[in-house]
């Protein structure tokens, strides 16, 4: 067995993708419910995710719509030290999260090599 410290595999379409996006649940915020409209087109596109993946998506658009929330609060308040620490975890949270479903440039790139690996060119001295 090889240990790929660091190494993400290839995201792939999964066996049971979801077909139709489901609603954003009711108790989110305004902010979450929007990224998650966002989102949920391209995750159906891709076929990236099951029924299973609901809560990682939902942790994500909530940590995206607490960004936005605090940055709102900047506006009226000022910067806050607290807020700002808030502000920076959330944001550490939602990309982390996006790169696990293929919503940052590295991961969509991983998308996209996965589905095109077998490009028909047999040549033996192409290089990949």
């Amino acid at each position: 067995m090889t240990h790929l410290r660091g190494v993400k595999p290839a995201l792939t379409p999964d066996r049971d993708p979801l077909a139709k996006a489901p609603r954003a649940p009711e108790w989110m915020t305004l902010e979450a419910r929007a990224e998650w409209k966002r989102i949920m087109p391209r995750l159906i596109a891709d076929r990236i995710i099951t029924k299973a993946d609901l809560t990682g998506v939902e942790n994500y658009c909530v940590a995206t719509g607490r960004v936005r929330e605090i940055e709102a609060q900047f506006r009226l308040t000022g910067l806050e030290k607290t807020l700002f620490g808030m502000q920076n975890r959330a944001m550490q949270t939602a990309r982390q999260l996006a790169a696990e479903y293929g919503l940052s440039p590295v991961s969509r790139a991983r998308v996209g090599s996965a589905a095109n690996d077998d490009d028909g060119d047999d040549n033996p001295l192409a290089v990949k």
